[in-house]
C-alpha cells in the first residue's frame, strides 16, 4: 500500500517513510494536503506530532481538528541535523534552515552568527544552498545525499537524543487488539476555574497515565481551548471515557501500538 508523506524528497518524514513502509511512498508538500486525501480515502499516511526539542507540530494537531482521521500506530525517530556548504564554516554568509530545524539546532546557529533565512522543509534548503553561492544548509543526512552536498559539520544539533514522533493516520479505526496508547481530542465547549482539573481528574481517580497533553485553540473566540491527549491505555480505558462524557465533548482518535523503525541504509 503507498503510503503519504510530507515532501519534497529529503525530508525526515520522506525518510521515515522510505524506513519504515516496505511499499511506494507518495509525496505531498503540506501536512494540510496529507489529512485531505487521507480523509478522502486516497491512502494511509503519516504525519509528524511532536519534537523532543521544539514540542508539537501545529499542523498536524489542527489536521486532527478539522479532518475525521484516525491514529492507527505511532513511530519515533532519532533526528539528526548536519551542516552543509561548499565552503568552510567561516566562509559562510547565510544560512538556510527549516524554522523547526532552526529551533532544534539554534545554539550552533547563534555561534555560527549569520543571517538565516527559513524555508519550507529541510529538502527546500538543500535546493536554496544549490543556487547560492556562500551560503550553507542544515539538513538530513538524506538530503544532503539527494542532493550530493558535502557535510562540514555533522550532529549540530542542540541535544543528541532529538526525537521526533510520528503517527499513522488513516481513514478508518486500525487494530487496537494489544494496543498501548489511546489518543483523545477533548473539547470542554467552556472556559471556567478548576475545568482542567475536572477533565484530568477522570483519568487520575483511575490510575491512568497522560503521556502528554496539549492545548490547541478551539478558533471560535480567545480562551477557548482544545485539548489532545494521549494516555496509557489500562482496562479501566473505556470507563474513563464515559466519566468523559459527562464532562466535555470528545473525539476517540484510536488506541495503537508503536511501530518499529529500521535504521537508515
Amino acid at each position: 500500500m503507498t503510503i503519504l508523506a510530507l515532501g519534497p524528497e529529503g525530508t525526515f518524514s520522506h525518510e521515515l517513510a522510505v524506513r519504515a513502509f516496505p511499499g511506494p511512498v507518495k509525496l505531498i508538500p503540506t501536512i494540510a494536503g496529507i489529512f485531505s486525501l487521507v480523509e478522502a480515502g486516497v491512502s494511509d499516511g503519516v504525519v509528524p506530532i511532536e519534537n523532543s526539542e521544539a514540542g508539537g507540530v501545529g499542523p498536524t494537531l489542527d489536521g486532527f481538528l478539522q479532518h475525521e482521521v484516525f491514529i492507527t500506530a505511532e513511530l519515533f525517530m532519532p533526528v539528526h541535523h548536519h551542516l552543509v556548504s561548499m565552503v568552510s564554516p567561516g566562509g559562510i554568509r547565510v544560512l538556510y534552515a527549516h524554522p523547526q530545524t532552526h529551533e532544534q539546532c539554534s545554539r550552533f546557529i547563534d555561534e555560527l552568527g549569520v543571517p538565516v533565512i527559513h524555508t519550507s522543509s529541510n529538502a527546500a534548503s538543500a535546493q536554496a544552498l544549490a543556487g547560492s553561492p556562500g551560503s550553507g544548509a542544515i539538513v538530513s543526512r538524506m538530503s544532503a545525499d539527494l542532493h550530493h552536498l558535502p557535510v562540514i559539520r555533522e550532529y549540530v544539533e542542540n541535544n543528541p537524543s532529538n526525537t521526533t514522533r510520528f503517527v499513522v493516520i488513516s481513514k478508518r479505526r486500525g487494530e487496537e487488539q494489544g494496543s498501548t496508547k489511546c489518543s483523545v481530542l477533548v473539547d470542554p465547549e467552556e472556559d471556567r476555574a478548576g475545568l482542567l482539573y475536572d477533565l484530568l481528574g477522570v483519568f487520575a481517580t483511575r490510575d491512568i497515565n497522560l503521556t502528554r497533553i496539549e492545548s490547541r485553540p478551539s478558533k471560535r473566540r480567545m480562551g477557548q481551548y482544545i485539548f489532545f491527549m494521549d494516555i496509557d491505555r489500562t482496562p479501566a480505558w473505556e470507563d474513563a471515557l464515559l466519566a468523559l462524557r459527562e464532562k466535555a465533548r470528545f473525539r476517540e482518535l484510536g488506541c495503537y501500538r508503536e511501530m518499529v523503525v529500521p535504521e537508515w541504509k
